[in-house]
């Protein structure tokens, strides 16, 4: 299939050469974050991708950073640790105030700030984001927070986390959609005055914590866009995130194929390559098939994302199909390569536990079948 990006992905490519396996498998084991890797992406322009010219950036679109994101995945890496700062550009892009812009971009792109911490998701609504009850309240100059968050990766590795939170009670408010609003909270002057910050260990090295705010104090000013109206403001983000992970999916999926096929041409058993026997490379060809389509449908929502049309349902089926086809290809990885599959130095137990991940978040798969049903099919809504 011919590339679209191809001098972007050389690049990555060559960048990604520098951190081999042993590389990741260190960080697995401690369960450390890649600071130098973040480090060389930031310095090589790849995470001010989506960030206009103006600001320092790139000025490129959504189908840039998919071709950015895919490459990570493939070599090996992963770009879980630094993605989040290109789909929560989107809410600062769009919606922030040109002095949010001109004092915060600048900074991102040139890495003296990081734009990593996304804090939605709550213990007690979970995708029902409608539900969260963390609350800010004015007071005076400043907002003050209370409440609870979970699952928000790399938060202690983000000077800025971009946070949804609620300024009106939902049984004030004519929709529940209404009444929440964002807030761009400094993490550096948060941590310790009112934000606690608390690890929670996974299968997987996510750097994923729990967040705990007790009368945080953050400033008026810090407000994006306008009160209320945050979780639209969220949606679009929401959308390049699925896109952006979608990718990253297809990044796996090319990985475990590129792998299964070149093991199997080499490994030989009962003195033939095992790659000669149709039980093993129909599978193999099988997730090839499954993962081109997936590709394909990706690339459409990026095209549409970047051409201001809306994609939320394309965005859904991208994220669903081309999270299937990386499980479906892991899988058929494992299974071609036998014990060697589940040992730590082939890498491909590591990059199993990872792309399992994205069946389950940024949505489940369940929800975007609901989306569907409910917004193309006009069946009845279920809840």
């Amino acid at each position: 299939m011919s590339e679209t990006f191809p001098e972007i992905r050389e690049a990555v490519r060559r960048l990604c050469a520098r951190f081999p396996g042993e590389y990741w498998r260190e960080l697995d084991r401690e369960r450390a974050y890649p600071s130098e890797f973040v480090a060389a992406l930031t310095e090589a322009g790849f995470l001010s991708v989506l960030i206009p010219e103006e600001y320092d950036g790139s000025g490129l679109g959504l189908e840039a950073a998919c071709a950015v994101l895919e490459e990570i995945h493939r070599s090996g890496s992963n770009g879980g640790a630094c993605h989040a700062q290109m789909y929560t550009m989107g809410t600062l892009l769009k919606h922030g105030s040109d002095q949010q812009k001109r004092e915060y971009l600048p900074k991102i792109a040139s890495g003296e700030l990081r734009l990593q911490a996304f804090g939605v998701t709550e213990p007690g609504a979970g995708t029902d984001t409608t539900r969260i009850s963390t609350f800010a309240r004015r007071d005076g100059d400043d907002y003050v927070v209370n409440g609870q968050k979970i699952w928000i990766s790399r938060a202690e590795h983000s000077d800025l986390m971009v946070l949804l939170c609620r300024t009106t009670p939902r049984e004030e408010c004519a929709k529940p959609s209404d009444g929440m609003s964002v807030l761009l909270v400094d993490m550096r002057e948060a941590v310790g005055n009112g934000l606690t910050i608390r690890p929670v260990r996974t299968m997987l090295n996510h750097a994923t914590t729990e967040l705990f705010f007790d009368d945080l104090r953050v400033p008026a000013s810090a407000l994006i866009g306008e009160e209320g109206k945050g979780f639209r403001y969220i949606l679009s983000g929401m959308n390049a995130e699925r896109i952006l992970i979608a990718s990253e999916c297809i990044g796996d999926g090319r990985f475990f194929i590129d792998r299964a096929a070149a093991y199997a041409a080499e490994r030989n058993v009962f003195g033939r390559a095992i790659g000669e026997n149709q039980g093993v490379q129909f599978p193999i060809a099988r997730a090839y098939v499954q993962l081109s389509a997936a590709a394909e449908m990706v690339t459409k929502a990026a095209r549409m994302f970047d051409d201001g049309e809306t994609a939320g349902t394309e965005a859904n089926m991208a994220k669903m199909l081309a999270s299937e086809a990386s499980w479906a290809a892991a899988d058929m990885c494992i299974q071609t390569h036998g014990g060697f599959g589940f040992a730590e130095e082939y890498d491909i137990e590591r990059k199993f536990r990872e792309t399992r991940l994205y069946q389950v978040a940024p949505i489940s798969t369940n929800l975007i079948l609901s989306h569907v049903a409910t917004h193309v099919l006009d069946l009845p809504k279920s809840f």
